[in-house]
């Protein structure tokens, strides 16, 4: 298999589950004016990866219960792990599509799916095994985990949420000689998977080599 191709597999979504997550996260960082969005970011992927390691069964957690209900301050309290509330999330949430607009979430229009997320993310959506705000809590948050972690992870591909933000990536040896400097630090974004596939070169302390990148308006 090309090693791209295993950058991109998938272990634990099954192929119903990659189209839903691709539409869902599509409208929670949709492609605008200012770049491509969570899709074409690989966000699915970056859940994906999430979903097969050992946070994605809890393996470090207590789980023997009693299962209450928790404060905000107390954090996640669910007997579910993040692989069974996905794969029941997304099931459901797509049940509720079909018994309402008699249509898959990901065939859904854009308005449409925007008022199933809202739903899901006030708890407005009765899924049956679970609560829907739980499940969009957890899709948001890895949503955005996906569009701006390291590409080694899976998502932010092209470090598109880098790029977007100014972001430079892994620290240069650069950055001390430019403290003095007015200017802001604009460089073409380097990853750690840039590093480790030989596509962006380390000085030699280890540091990455950063290519500086013309300001808009300079000369």
């Amino acid at each position: 298999m090309a090693e791209s191709a295993l950058l991109h597999a998938y272990g634990y979504l099954t192929q119903p589950e990659i189209r839903f997550l691709d539409a869902a996260v599509e409208r929670l960082i949709p492609t605008d004016d200012l770049g491509p969005g969570a899709k074409e970011a690989g966000v699915t992927c970056y859940i994906d990866r999430q979903l097969c390691s050992v946070w994605g069964t809890h393996g470090r957690n207590y789980r023997s219960g009693p299962w209450l209900d928790g404060t905000p301050e107390q954090g996640f309290q669910s007997r579910l792990t993040p692989q069974e509330i996905y794969r029941a999330g997304i099931r459901e949430t797509n049940q509720y599509c079909r018994a309402r607009h008699d249509k898959l979430f990901e065939l859904l229009s854009v308005s449409q799916q925007d008022e199933v997320l809202r739903g899901l993310e006030h708890g407005k959506v009765e899924l049956p095994s679970l609560s829907s705000r739980l499940f969009f809590d957890l899709l948001w948050r890895n949503t955005e985990e996906g569009y701006f972690a390291d590409p080694m992870y899976g998502g932010n591909r092209g470090k598109v949420g880098w790029k977007l933000l100014g972001f430079p990536g892994v620290a240069s040896g650069a950055y001390n000689a430019h403290l003095d400097n007015p200017e802001l630090y604009h460089a073409e974004p380097v990853s750690i998977l840039d590093i480790q596939l030989q596509q962006a070169e380390v000085d030699a302390q280890g540091f990455a080599k950063h290519v500086m990148l013309k300001q808009v308006g300079s000369k």
